[in-house]
């Protein structure tokens, strides 16, 4: 285990790349960038059962740091590892903002369990992974994310008190992807009521790229409301799920299709990140973005390319904390009513985002920052947004 504790500071939200702001590595990034500082870094490896993982706090100001663990192989990098530490970087300080923004008394941190889930994620493995975060007392409390589920939080319980997203069973909230899809749901009604005037996807078009945990929850509401849904996935299983629910869905070949599907009002990116891309955004159809996915602009710049395409973009970070939101509250001693009555004010916040956005000048994603920013800044004491 190795520990990197650079002086805490609120880095802005753009992601760090492979060489850093400065071209001189991860490491100049975390100390000297102001992309970096986080406040530590831990590197966990357990050789018995094959653990490789990175677990990155970015801020405790608010309150300890709370985010998901990842199962991810980043098979498709020359270096994994390096990948890994990064993605854990993005996310970490993503949390932060993403906790500011939903009210809570949590830090941001995230955890990236290097591997394939379907081959090496064992029992003894969760154990090991347990007791690395429990030993960090406190700092940081883990969840579900991409690749780990409730039953992987019951195991990671046995080692761990700093746990959430657990089984209703075992004391948890469960499953925090229904809370994430009803969040990005009320972010998108909140697009709605910004751009045409009314809260609602009824007559809309929208087109959701991942129809996993969240994506298909999502799907829901939208169907719900009125809406008219496409949808892809890079896992064929997926769509036949959703169209055997929901034969009215779409299909659509993939995503580059889809983000140029004609009369598309609304994007919804609902797997991993960087979907919006320099590709991607000149070819888009769609009158907004509001999805699941966390750090979805690829890189800075994307968001001012949204902007002067006249794209509304509901920052990723915002309407996504349902899921967040839901496993805080397992912490109190769960209660989904409570859980979900905080989860619909994303609606307000999401309005109250465009509004400073037009007030200021600046795209959605800055003025969101700008708030989570001064709300990190305040201290506990900042209060709600």
């Amino acid at each position: 285990m190795a520990d990197v504790r650079p002086s805490p500071q609120h880095a802005a939200a753009p992601t760090i790349s492979a060489d850093g702001a400065s071209g001189n590595g991860i490491l100049r990034t975390l100390f000297r960038s102001e992309l970096g500082g986080h406040e530590q870094v831990v590197l966990c490896q357990d050789r018995a059962s094959g653990l490789k993982a990175v677990i990155a706090l970015h801020s405790t100001a608010l309150g300890p740091g709370l985010g998901g663990t990842r199962f991810h192989p980043y098979a498709g990098h020359e270096q994994p590892e390096e990948a890994a530490l990064l993605d854990a970087l993005n996310l970490a300080r993503g949390m932060s903002y993403k906790n500011a923004m939903a009210g809570l008394a949590h830090g941001g941190g995230k955890a990236v369990i290097i591997g394939d889930p379907d081959k090496v994620k064992t029992e003894e493995l969760l154990l090991a992974y347990g007791r690395f975060v429990a030993s960090l007392g406190g700092r940081y409390v883990t969840a579900c994310d991409v690749g780990t589920y409730v039953q992987d939080m019951d195991v990671i319980a046995r080692e761990c008190p700093w746990t959430t997203g657990r089984s209703p069973e075992q004391g948890g909230a469960g499953d925090s992807s229904v809370l994430t899809a009803f969040g990005v749901f009320q972010g998108m009604r909140a697009s709605a009521q910004h751009l045409w005037g009314s809260p609602t996807l009824s007559g809309r078009t929208v087109g959701v790229a991942g129809v996993g945990k969240v994506g298909r929850i999502l799907v829901d509401h939208l169907l719900q409301d009125g809406a008219r849904v496409l949808v892809t996935d890079v896992r064929p299983d997926a769509v036949e799920r959703v169209r055997a629910e929901h034969p009215e869905v779409e299909a659509v070949a993939d995503t580059a299709a889809l983000v140029r599907a004609e009369g598309l009002d609304v994007y919804a990116p609902c797997a991993l990140g960087g979907a919006l891309d320099d590709a991607t955004v000149p070819v888009l159809t769609a009158k907004a973005v509001c999805g699941a996915a966390n750090n979805q602009l690829a890189h800075p710049g994307v968001e001012k390319d949204l902007s002067g395409r006249g794209v509304l973009y509901a920052p990723d970070y915002v309407v996504n904390a349902g899921g967040v939101i839901q496993v805080a509250d397992e912490l109190l001693g769960f209660d989904f009513d409570r859980a979900k009555a905080k989860a619909a004010k994303i609606f307000d916040t999401t309005l109250s985002i465009f509004e400073r956005a037009a007030t200021d000048g600046v795209p959605p994603a800055a003025a969101a920052d700008r708030i989570a920013e001064s709300l990190m800044a305040a201290g506990p004491s900042g209060g709600e947004v």
